[in-house]
């Protein structure tokens, strides 16, 4: 069974920072994309950022320059790294892992931002 175990959300003020951690078994994480999306009350799934490829990196514009994607391969963990947040970034964090139209989910983090 695939997991993808998410942390980090929580509640901030507008300005604040979060650090999300999605970690992933061995297998999934040597060999799917990983990425992060979002999904707001009443919107859409949405891509935040993602790897498309050996340290190459895809953000949504909304989050370009605030927010940064990273991973450690030792612990088998992707990294989103928030600042500057804002009331429009709250949402429910999904870890994603991806390879050729298959797509595994994390269970989602709840991030909410005060203004």
């Amino acid at each position: 069974q695939v997991q993808l175990v998410e942390s980090g959300g929580g509640l901030v003020q507008a300005g604040g920072s979060l650090r999300l951690s999605c970690t992933a078994s061995r297998i999934i994480y040597s060999s799917y994309v990983m990425g992060w999306y979002r999904q707001a009350p009443g919107k859409q799934r949405e891509l935040v950022a993602r790897f498309v490829g050996d340290g190459i990196t895809d953000y949504a514009d909304s989050v370009k320059g605030r927010f940064t994607i990273s991973k450690d391969n030792a612990k088998n963990t992707v990294y989103l790294q928030m600042n500057s947040l804002k009331p429009e970034d709250t949402a429910v964090y999904f870890c994603r892992a991806s390879r050729l139209g298959v797509n595994y989910w994390g269970q989602g983090t709840q991030v909410t931002v005060s203004s």
